[in-house]
């Protein structure tokens, strides 16, 4: 049922709920600990097959195609409530398949997405797997380990924040290696660590490029702004959501919870997506002379996306919560597609320390 080929022991099925009809991959016994996989920006449940059957018996793997991904319902991302859509988005998928108390892993933005995940469902979370998260700040146009913006319009974030030429060539259907904005040499270049290519690179391929495309999808809006780089936040769409502009208190709430999940964050040392220079920000590429104009390092310096993220999870710890850091060397953006063994390892050492 799904657009792209799964692997063997993969069930491809369609759920509808009150919001949408969600496209989700499924493995193992469906009366086993459910363990929920979110895939990041530019990719699906593609992305997690290999780690959804790597499972033991005793846990079963559940990966949706979010809002505006994969084969899910084609709807709309209301950007100005943050992550708001995909996690109630997820909430009732979690109700449809009868899940009550489950596991949680989320790459990229799906790790972005999990603080307000666990903020709406704690109780209910028996662990989190943190995988190349996106700063629970947001990705783009802070100065600091607390987040604090660069500019009161949160200029230098959303959709203005994207290549054009990338989404562009995505809605094209391009798969060649002719340009350096082409989805293929973006994924090769940057998901995982070169010379690192992929088994699956065409599944995964199809995956990156399954992500909807246009002015209220992906990219999104943009508004103009008097501040460098001279675009603001839009309202629609992935890449707005992921704005510091709309973060709101979703870290004030994380860090206050009464119920606190374990937390394993597992990253690649040689992430260029999510890094303290990450290759996707404004304040890294106007350091670097990419992007001229640059105000200078204290105004817009490369946002510490990884300090961001030690800085709340050391909170979270100091509050009363628990969780550990794991960086694999050589290694990019993926360690689930580049180091699947070590990862497993971890993640399946953290499930069974939380069941």
């Amino acid at each position: 049922m799904a657009s792209i080929p799964t692997l063997e022991g993969i069930r491809s099925s369609f759920v509808q709920t009150s919001r949408l009809r969600q496209h989700v991959l499924r493995s193992g016994k469906e009366d086993a600990i459910p363990v929920l996989f979110i895939h990041g920006n530019a990719s699906s449940s593609t992305f997690w097959e290999e780690s959804m059957l790597a499972l033991p018996e005793a846990f079963q793997g559940i990966a949706p195609d979010l809002r505006g991904y994969g084969d899910t319902e084609d709807l709309i991302v209301d950007a100005t409530r943050g992550f708001g859509d995909w996690v109630e988005d997820l909430l009732e998928l979690k109700a449809a398949l009868g899940i009550s108390r489950y596991h949680v892993a989320g790459h990229s933005l799906g790790g972005s997405l999990l603080y307000s995940l666990i903020n709406a469902d704690s109780e209910n979370i028996l662990s989190v797997t943190l995988l190349a998260p996106g700063s629970p700040f947001g990705f783009g146009g802070t100065t600091d380990e607390k987040g604090t913006p660069a500019y009161a319009d949160f200029a230098g974030s959303g959709g203005g924040a994207v290549n054009p030429e990338f989404p562009k060539l995505m809605a094209a259907g391009d798969r060649s290696s002719d340009n350096q904005a082409s989805p293929r040499v973006v994924m090769n270049a940057f998901y995982w660590k070169p010379p690192f290519i992929p088994a699956r690179e065409e599944a995964l391929l199809s995956s990156v490029m399954s992500e909807k495309v246009g002015p209220e999808r992906y990219p999104g809006d943009m508004a103009p702004s008097e501040n460098w780089p001279n675009v603001a936040p839009g309202k629609y769409g992935p890449a707005n959501a992921l704005s510091p502009k709309y973060v709101g208190d979703t870290v004030d709430k994380f860090l206050n919870l009464a119920a606190k999940p374990s937390i394993l964050w597992v990253r690649g040392a040689d992430d260029q997506i999510v890094s303290d220079m990450s290759m996707f920000d404004f304040g890294t590429l106007g350091k670097l002379g990419a992007v001229p104009g640059w105000p200078g390092e204290e105004v817009m310096p490369p946002q510490p996306m990884v300090g961001q993220t030690r800085y709340v999870l050391e909170t979270y710890q100091a509050k009363g919560g628990q969780y550990q850091e794991l960086v694999f060397e050589n290694c990019g953006h993926s360690p689930q597609i580049e180091k699947p063994e070590a990862f497993m390892e971890a993640l399946i050492k953290h499930l069974k320390e939380n069941s």
